[in-house]
């Protein structure tokens, strides 16, 4: 237990301090004439931009499981790069065309003034998505060669940057999408800059090489499952957010889910980790990474529940982000909700790692593609008998991930079963 623990431990901190950008973030539109409308504004672009950027962000375990040979490294980066392009290009459409303003009006039900600074974020955000790419395939690398403690670096690294960008931006007095986008393109590219320099030099390559004969369709059929798994994650806030813009107080209500939904990934982040440990340490000794992640669970859980119902919330939305108290309130109960969530996403990502490690992703992208539907459904029911607001949303966020962790479940054991009839078989 003590070597998971070593290295779990960088990369929850290394998923703390990613999601701690973001809550610099919200504290820096906190500070801009008419706040709500800002953070209301930027949780419509971000949630837009990450359906696409959600797509890579397997690229890390693609990378850790297929670049163990000298043709495995150099066809899966090639992947990456070309799958991050492909990707890019309908979000530039989203951001510089009429089309792709009337899909936003009529998603989001918004008027044309949020709908213009909506694609004026996405336009700047999209070239981001190529640096992303090469970000996460680069720490797939460290994962694999078990440097998570420069991973860390690299994140905290990022994390610092994002913070300095957003000072500098703000003292200069710039537009707030010109700070926000402009802290963060900065950032990423020190942090890819920093991550090659130290895979030249500290990565070496597994001794016994392995997927020297693969092949592009291959990689295809991996990423394909696991990104739209990560769509579909990604697709629960814009679905949520476009059926909560229609209710009274919308933008009000976008505000203060955000900036929970926001605070909540810092915990989700670290329940999400779990991803790459059974990739890492096998299928072996199960007990014992059962006891290690349900202890981690606990942990995780009790500290998010001592946010949400003690002052600390206050200290922390209050004082220190100066997040508005009218999306305070409201943002303190969705947390609440909340602290269901990283118990969900251990019990996932527990069925995940096996999928992964038997190379059966496709029951990952089930899973994501019902959960998006029971969000839809549940939406549209609430929104019919007027039940529909911040809380019952956020129930509903819930609900879908009880849907896909339930999923991934059957499909863990359905291969369980399939294998263990072969071997009664021979």
């Amino acid at each position: 237990m003590i070597q998971y623990w070593r290295f779990y431990w960088p990369l929850a901190l290394t998923g703390l301090a990613m999601v701690l950008a973001v809550q610099f973030q919200n504290a820096a539109l906190a500070r801009f004439p008419q706040a709500v409308t800002e953070l209301a504004v930027f949780a419509l672009a971000y949630s837009a931009y990450g359906l696409f950027h959600a797509s890579l962000n397997f690229v890390a375990q693609l990378s850790n499981v297929y670049a163990r040979s000298p043709q495995g490294t150099a066809r899966s980066w090639r992947f990456a790069t070309v799958a991050s392009a492909c990707i890019m290009l309908p979000l530039l459409v989203l951001a510089h065309t009429e089309a792709g303003s009337e899909a936003l009006r009529r998603i989001y039900g918004i008027e044309e003034a949020l709908v213009a600074r909506v694609t004026e974020y996405l336009a700047y955000l999209a070239p981001l998505l190529l640096i992303s790419a090469q970000r996460f395939y680069c720490n797939g690398l460290l994962v694999q060669a078990r440097l998570t403690g420069w991973v860390t670096t690299l994140t905290v690294t990022y994390l610092l940057s994002v913070l300095a960008g957003l000072i500098a931006g703000f003292t200069l007095g710039l537009k707030p999408v010109h700070v926000l986008v402009g802290a963060e393109g900065v950032a990423l590219l020190i942090q890819l800059t920093l991550s090659l320099l130290i895979k030249t030099r500290r990565y070496a390559p597994p001794e016994d090489p392995e997927h020297e004969d693969l092949t592009y369709a291959e990689l295809l059929r991996f990423f394909l499952p696991v990104s739209t798994t990560a769509v579909m994650f990604a697709l629960s806030r814009p679905i949520l957010y476009a059926f909560v813009a229609r209710t009274p107080n919308g933008v009000l209500a976008i505000a203060a889910m955000r900036v929970a939904f926001d605070f909540a990934t810092i915990f989700q982040q670290a329940a999400n980790q779990f991803r790459h440990f059974f990739v890492t340490f096998g299928w072996e000794d199960l007990e014992i990474k059962r006891r290690f992640l349900s202890l981690v669970c606990a942990g995780i859980t009790t500290i998010m529940l001592a946010v949400a119902i003690t002052p600390l919330s206050e200290l922390i939305w209050g004082s220190l982000m100066g997040i508005p108290g009218p999306v305070r309130e409201l943002s303190e109960q969705v947390l609440l909700v909340m602290c269901l969530m990283p118990a969900l996403i251990v019990f996932r990502n527990y069925h995940h790692g096996r999928l992964m490690v038997e190379r059966r992703t496709s029951g990952m992208a089930a899973g994501g593609i019902l959960r998006v539907a029971a969000i839809l459904l549940a939406a549209q029911v609430c929104t019919a008998f007027a039940w529909l607001n911040y809380v019952s949303a956020s129930f509903i966020l819930i609900l879908g991930f009880v849907v896909e962790a339930v999923v991934a479940m059957v499909a863990a054991q359905k291969g369980q079963g399939s294998r263990a009839k072969a071997t009664a078989n021979m």
